[in-house]
């Protein structure tokens, strides 16, 4: 994205938003918060903190929370940084910033290293520690949540020769040393992922993680533990509370099976026993009130029929408030460039992502899908705009466009969700692959031809968008006081230069569809109240003009809303431009907010009201 198209994005409202920043730092919007100093928003640990329950996040208010954000950073797998997700302070602080103000995040799932954090058996890399922390502290500074991840894939880069078409990132040199594995060969493979069920040495290092031959899991567990602990102790308290939990492994599978066993068996009898032992090293480093992401096999949702596999966590018994099931979803077909050749459709991923709606159900556990995602560039890159609104839909609803104002009642919950990912380096790293001086890699991710990164440096060392703004920064209920019945975004993302809009006004709402257009995004969100003492609160895209935004909402209605009342206007925590709606309302509902980026009338409005009314008392909202 241009400079330019970065103006347009924040648009005329810059003067407006000016002032209402600088009202807000006269008056606090909720109540015992001090008030704003010079339009930075105090960091609310309680706002800021997550638990569980049941099959939802709640904040320290009580309010349901939507976790969305950005893995950070694909660089953790490269060593020209030494395992950390940035090259500096400096640059987390800049993509810290740019995450929030460009790609409207409040989370992000922050990458670590074994390899960096134990390069010799039983000695623990403080000052990699130290590092890692220094960076991650610049994604708090901006109120962003953050849930660590200990990442691989295909175990170890150490696995791979020098003149391997392929790497890996995960586990140090020591632990392959001591497997004396076979020479490793993918054989005919067209994609990266085949090594992990084609490619002996991979299978074989995998194998004995999960067995914990020669004590790798035990080492693996001392280090996370060590890592915990540290981040425990160097964080100040309102940083830690920002912290959501952790991720233990990175997209998990056995490597090979036993005889007669398969992905639910092995689940059962190797992974969910690592996960209790990696919940109890949480406890042992302070970490008792925050939950673990699990991941289930990663090849249980595979939308390859012939890589699918059983799994998802079957059999393992309900999570309870310890654990979250944490999954990952990549349209594998059309990745592939050959088994699914057309852009996505309306409704496309709605069967995948309920999937995993029913496995937060079953699970009793909230749900995040910490990766998704498509190439930017590549043979399958055209694909990427559709497959994008595609994907995000179906975290917004269970519903497709077509059908949701028809029954949004089934719609679903609203899932959380990381984006792979957010690397400003993305084109300019250089990787020596595989420690090989003679394959320098700089383009894209630098690390086997991935290029998944929203985000890039322009020349002037400022970063911009590497997609549609109006798909990547998008209005989200962050924060439900009460419970989301229904949700639905239209960002009205472009592909080939052309405004795609997938959802239906209904016939009988003319003021609506002529309110809203046919190019500007909007939301509708469908709430019931609750007890929480603070307000719920929707992200607002920087493409939404403060001053032209228009809320119709049965708490009232207003064309550019001021910074107090029942429909407010507010900077999200952290003291950067991003911003958020605040709808205030006592009575338990249910309610309801459009928010359009549509100015209107109050005569527009008002006739808006009236149909959004009616359509509620019609829905089976109740």
């Amino acid at each position: 994205m241009t400079t330019q198209v970065m103006r347009e994005a924040h648009g005329s409202g810059r003067q407006v938003w000016g002032a209402v920043l600088a009202a807000l730092a006269a008056s606090a919007l909720y109540a015992g918060v001090p008030a704003h100093a010079a339009g930075a928003v105090p960091y609310d640990a309680r706002a800021a903190e997550v638990t569980v329950s049941g099959t939802h996040f709640v904040d320290g208010y009580g309010r349901e929370v939507v976790l969305r954000g950005f893995n950070v950073s694909g660089e953790t797998k490269l060593a020209e940084n030494g395992g950390l997700p940035f090259a500096s302070v400096e640059d987390a602080r800049k993509s810290a910033r740019a995450l929030r103000e460009l790609g409207g995040a409040n989370s992000v799932r922050f990458l670590l290293s074994w390899a960096a954090a134990e390069p010799v058996r039983g000695q623990v890399d403080e000052v990699y520690l130290s590092r890692a922390t220094a960076q991650m502290r610049e994604f708090l500074a901006v109120g962003l949540r953050v849930y660590p991840d200990f990442h691989q894939d295909l175990f170890s880069r150490y696995v791979f020769d020098k003149d391997s078409w392929y790497s890996g990132d995960g586990a140090p040199r020591w632990v392959f040393q001591a497997g004396g594995y076979p020479r490793e060969s993918c054989g005919i493979c067209a994609h990266w992922g085949q090594n992990i069920t084609q490619n002996q040495a991979v299978k074989s290092a995998m194998g004995d993680f999960w067995a914990n031959r020669n004590g790798i899991q035990d080492s693996f567990l001392d280090t996370a533990q060590a890592t915990m602990t540290y981040l425990a102790a160097h964080l100040d308290g309102t940083e830690f509370a920002a912290i959501a939990g952790f991720d233990p492994y990175n997209e998990p599978y056995a490597g090979q099976y036993a005889s007669g066993e398969d992905g639910a068996a092995w689940e059962q009898g190797r992974l969910w026993p690592f996960y209790e032992k990696f919940r109890a090293r949480m406890d042992a480093a302070g970490w008792q009130g925050k939950p673990a992401f699990v991941e289930p096999n990663m090849f249980w949702n595979s939308n390859l029929s012939f890589m699918k596999q059983t799994g998802g966590l079957t059999g393992v018994g309900t999570l309870g408030p310890r654990y979250v099931f944490n999954t990952h979803f990549y349209d594998q077909a059309r990745m592939s460039g050959f088994f699914n050749l057309s852009k996505a459709k309306d409704g496309e991923y709605t069967a995948d992502f309920d999937s995993v709606r029913n496995k937060s159900t079953a699970l009793d556990s909230p749900a995040i899908v910490s990766e998704f995602g498509h190439p930017l560039t590549g043979t399958s890159s055209d694909k990427a705009p559709s497959v994008g609104k595609g994907q995000y839909q179906a975290l917004d609803s269970g519903l497709g466009g077509r059908t949701w104002w028809q029954n949004p009642a089934a719609a679903g919950p609203v899932l959380s969700a990381t984006q792979w990912q957010w690397d400003i380096h993305s084109g300019r790293h250089h990787e020596a692959m595989n420690d090989n001086p003679n394959k320098i890699r700089t383009t894209g991710d630098a690390w086997n031809d991935e290029d998944l990164s929203a985000v890039r440096l322009d020349d002037s060392g400022t970063p911009v968008l590497r997609q549609d703004p109006r798909l990547l920064d998008r209005l989200y209920p962050s924060a439900v006081a009460g419970h989301t019945l229904a949700f639905l975004y239209e960002d009205r993302s472009r592909d080939a230069g052309k405004t795609i809009t997938w959802s239906q006004i209904p016939a009988n709402m003319p003021e609506l569809a002529r309110l809203i257009g046919s190019e500007l995004p909007y939301g509708v969100l469908v709430w019931r109240g609750g007890n929480a003492s603070a307000p719920t609160e929707l992200h607002l895209p920087a493409g939404f003009d403060p001053a032209t935004t228009t809320v119709v909402s049965d708490l009232g209605t207003v064309t550019g809303p001021g910074t107090t009342g029942a429909i407010a206007l507010a900077p999200e925590p952290g003291g950067t431009n991003a911003r958020r709606i605040l709808l205030s309302g006592a009575a338990e509902g249910p309610h309801f907010a459009l928010v359009s980026a549509a100015p209107a009338t109050a005569g527009q409005r008002t006739a808006v009201q009236q149909e959004l009314a009616r359509w509620a008392a019609a829905a089976g909202l109740g």
